[in-house]
């Protein structure tokens, strides 16, 4: 499975941007999708994944109340809305995809097997 993440660019404080992951190769309705971010010098972390069946998406506590995991499953894509950004959300965003078979989201990056090459968001304050 190819994963790649589209929507990044530039931003104000305060805005919103849309993100989303499709996939080539493999089918991402029956996969838990995940979306991590890395800033510079930062590790990667867990931003929020979604079930395959789009039910209750688990979120990092940083972006509760601002961001927003859905999928479309006709069109094959997860999106990651993010409202309300802040300088700090500045960083490269990642789709990436559990194996198949598994319906649990997981926070941890090793639990992802695809991974997508990422899109970058900058928010200016």
């Amino acid at each position: 499975v190819q994963l790649q993440a589209s929507g990044g660019g530039l931003v104000q404080a305060g805005g919103s941007l849309r993100l989303s992951c499709a996939a080539s190769g493999r089918t991402l309705s029956r996969l838990v999708v995940g979306w991590f971010r890395q800033a510079p010098g930062k590790a990667r972390e867990f931003v929020g994944g979604i079930s395959w069946s789009g039910g209750s998406p688990a979120y990092a506590d940083f972006v509760k109340g601002r961001f927003i995991i859905s999928r479309d499953n006709n069109e094959d894509t997860v999106y990651l809305q993010m409202n309300s950004l802040k300088p700090e959300d500045t960083a490269v965003y990642y789709c990436a995809a559990r194996g198949g078979g598994i319906t649990v989201i997981s926070r941890a990056r090793n639990a992802y097997v695809y991974w997508g090459q990422g899109t970058l968001v900058t928010v200016s304050s």
